[in-house]
């Protein structure tokens, strides 16, 4: 019986340390994944399902704190219909998370942090009775007599989780939006993301 209760608690110990970082460990992430993105305040739109890929990098600050920096090319934007035309906004930010990581568990860990995003692509592709155009988004407002412009610069705010498993990262995070789409609306992007890493110590 002792045998088992020690060999219990080998393992119990084991598991809690599986996954846990050393203080001062720094770890790079490359990354992968999906957004399912939309714009807050278009309750006709639909979500643009688009990928998102870049790298984080990790500082473990103490055994359950860590912050963490990163790169991303996230495609963002929203889709929707009028009539028997389909049109897709497609807007593409360079993002630079920083965030604050807990853990709470084994692997286990809750981030909060600001996000600032720098907008490198904008496009609005339009499909009708399968014809197909795609025109800077800019251009279309001026075309249609719209005094518009696409604020450059997005700011969000992250909050999410992520587990951890023999160096393979899996991340769910929000990007709240709080920066405005362009100022003469209140739109602004709503991003839910899912990433697979893997990090390997520096």
């Amino acid at each position: 019986m002792k045998k088992v209760i020690l060999s219990a608690c080998v393992m119990f110990i084991t598991i809690a340390a599986y996954g846990q970082r050393d203080k001062g460990t720094v770890t790079l992430q490359p990354k992968v994944g999906l957004n399912i993105a939309s714009l807050t305040n278009e309750g006709d739109a639909d979500s643009r399902f688009a990928p998102v890929v870049g790298a984080e990098v990790e500082v473990q600050a103490t055994d359950m704190v860590s912050f963490s920096g990163g790169l991303l090319y996230s495609m963002q934007g929203a889709k929707g219909k009028i009539g028997d035309v389909d049109g897709t906004v497609k807007l593409d930010y360079i993002n630079v998370p920083i965030l604050a990581n807990v853990y709470v568990a084994n692997g286990f860990a809750v981030k909060l942090g600001v996000q600032p995003g720098f907008l490198i692509n904008n496009k609005v592709k339009v499909s009708q009775n399968g014809v197909n155009a795609e025109v800077d988004l800019e251009k279309a407002f001026k075309a249609a007599g719209i005094d518009a412009k696409l604020n450059k610069v997005d700011v969000s705010i992250p909050v999410g989780v992520s587990y951890e498993f023999s160096n393979i990262n899996i991340d769910a995070r929000y990007n709240w939006g709080v920066t405005k789409i362009i100022d003469e609306d209140s739109s602004k992007n709503s991003v839910f993301q899912i990433t697979v890493g893997y990090k390997f110590a520096l």
